[in-house]
């Protein structure tokens, strides 16, 4: 059996960016992944808006200066539309900030984490490899890896994915809410510059994002019906951009399709308790949320960024797997994380139901924050200081 003092169960965002965050403390750690991260050719289509909370993350542990500048894109303006009329406009400027997030290709951010990993001197990496087999005692966790070695820790992370293995394995509870929908996501190139804003529309039929890339290209994400989802994904390639730039009121002139869409299923997911004596869980092991708001991977930064200082700050004598020392994990990120699930969730429903007096209700609420400087820049200061 191999020994370690902290074993990570998947290398993903969140898994990887935990394992780099801890190479210069003492800790012994394992980190298990099934398959290493790719680069597709061309343009990721999975993107992710990235606070500057969580670039300061990315940057304290050594990964955002040898992130491809090139392949970001800065967002100075976000431009949020309702369905009867509604305005409501960010402005990075306006607010004292120089962005108010930026928009980075998934793989790209997981192919630094992982070559920074490999070169790591405190880290063993087991890949490929699948867990296979978990048991708790009382002063360690135990893991078997399918035709591999067992692996012994002070501590083990979940940080495998919103169907996690380790969850289920550890016995903890999910509790699911299917919205029914799911989020088309493609890449378009523009006739017009986008000027590093980011654009969302609240719609009949879901919630339609422009998120900008370098040059005259923009990601979309379309969080729509189940139903509406498939015809989207099967219309041929000219006739997907112009229903794309139509929703879109054609803000951005003509769209060319760069990468094919591709649909994936949208739902709330809670998990009650994420320790256990032995055990924690972070990113998409540890919550779910709509993705309207873009925010999803900041959960998980933060996860990793919170749970990182609280063990690289443990004393000699402090035992990282005891229950008792996690709670300060877990109740440190309940907070954030239920406001964020709440607020989403609650801003799905909210467009979703079409009675005019509440169409009425919800545009005017935006044109009124669009005409209130002061709360609209305490709104934007506090999404990039808490996300």
């Amino acid at each position: 059996m191999q020994q370690f003092d902290l074993i990570i169960v998947g290398g993903g965002l969140a898994g990887a960016s935990l394992a780099v965050a801890l190479r210069d403390t003492p800790l012994r750690i394992a980190l298990v992944e099934h398959q290493p991260p790719s680069r597709p050719e061309g343009w990721d289509a999975r993107v992710y808006a990235i606070s500057p909370t969580n670039a300061g993350f990315l940057e304290r542990i050594g990964a955002w200066k040898h992130l491809d500048a090139e392949r970001m894109a800065p967002i100075r303006g976000m431009d949020i539309r309702g369905d009867a009329g509604g305005k409501l406009a960010f402005s990075a400027y306006d607010s004292g900030v120089d962005e108010l997030g930026w928009i980075l290709e998934s793989s790209l951010m997981a192919c630094e984490f992982w070559e920074t990993a490999k070169r790591q001197g405190n880290l063993t990496l087991f890949c490929p490899a699948r867990p296979q087999q978990l048991t708790f005692e009382p002063d360690k966790a135990v893991l078997g890896l399918a035709d591999g070695p067992r692996l012994s820790g002070r501590l083990l992370v979940g940080a495998d994915g919103r169907d996690s293995w380790v969850r289920q394995a550890a016995g903890l509870a999910a509790v699911n809410t299917p919205y029914g929908e799911k989020g088309v996501v493609a890449n378009l190139s523009t006739e017009k510059p986008h000027r590093h804003i980011a654009r969302q529309w609240f719609r009949y039929d879901g919630v339609l994002a422009y998120l900008p890339l370098p040059g005259n290209r923009i990601s979309i994400v379309w969080s729509t019906p189940d139903e509406h989802a498939g015809e989207l994904c099967a219309l041929p390639a000219e006739t997907f951009c112009e229903r794309v730039a139509t929703a879109g009121e054609h803000d951005l002139g003509c769209l060319e399709l760069l990468t094919p869409p591709v649909a994936f299923p949208l739902r709330l997911m809670r998990v009650p308790q994420t320790v256990a004596p032995r055990l924690a869980l972070i990113g998409d092991a540890a919550h779910g949320i709509h993705p309207l708001s873009g925010h999803g991977i900041n959960l998980g930064f933060q996860d990793a960024s919170e749970l990182a200082a609280l063990l690289a700050g443990a004393q000699s004598w402090q035992d990282i797997g005891n229950e008792r020392f996690l709670q300060r994990f877990q109740r440190a990120r309940r907070e954030e994380t239920a406001l964020m699930q709440t607020t989403t969730d609650s801003l799905r429903r909210l467009f979703k139901e079409s009675p005019l007096g509440l169409r009425a209700l919800r545009n005017l609420g935006l044109n009124a924050t669009n005409g209130l400087p002061f709360v609209k820049n305490a709104l934007v200061r506090y999404a990039l200081g808490a996300f």
